[in-house]
């Protein structure tokens, strides 16, 4: 049996509209989140998976961001320095594969002009979906059994 390593702190879905809307639960397949505008996109990016570790960063620098502002689909409370491309995540029910480190983008200098700076190497990972479900917020995180 795997140790349960973190939970689920936030998820969000971003529209076609780009209106970014917090939810309880969303739902995957091997497509991404139903919802969001990045389904059925590039498949092994569909999903961005952040640390609040990010969040405590911008925090030491009296940058005040709430969970969602990174552009993030899930929040968990685990360090993903931890985690390398090609390893899987277990997420409640859910199953994803670490991609790749997420590439910072410009336009968080909109949250403080400094925000880009200091997540070039801490926004995240990019994940794509291994095993679908529903993924609800609290739910536990582990790293699966091999």
């Amino acid at each position: 049996m795997s140790q349960v390593i973190a939970h689920v702190l936030a998820l969000f879905i971003t529209d076609l509209q780009k209106q970014t809307t917090s939810c309880e639960k969303i739902e995957l397949d091997e497509k991404g989140i139903f919802g969001d505008k990045h389904y059925g996109k590039d498949t092994s990016r569909t999903v961005l998976l952040t640390s609040s570790l990010a969040y405590d960063m911008l925090l030491h620098e009296n940058i005040d961001a709430s969970f969602g502002a990174l552009g993030e689909n899930i929040v968990i409370d685990y360090d993903l320095h931890r985690v390398n491309p090609g390893d899987k995540i277990k997420l409640g029910e859910v199953v994803l594969e670490i991609a790749q480190n997420c590439t910072l983008c410009n336009h968080l200098s909109k949250i403080d002009k400094r925000v880009p700076k200091l997540l070039r190497h801490d926004r995240g990972v990019f994940a794509k979906v291994v095993r679908g479900g529903e993924l609800h917020l609290h739910d536990e995180v582990h790293l699966p059994d091999e």
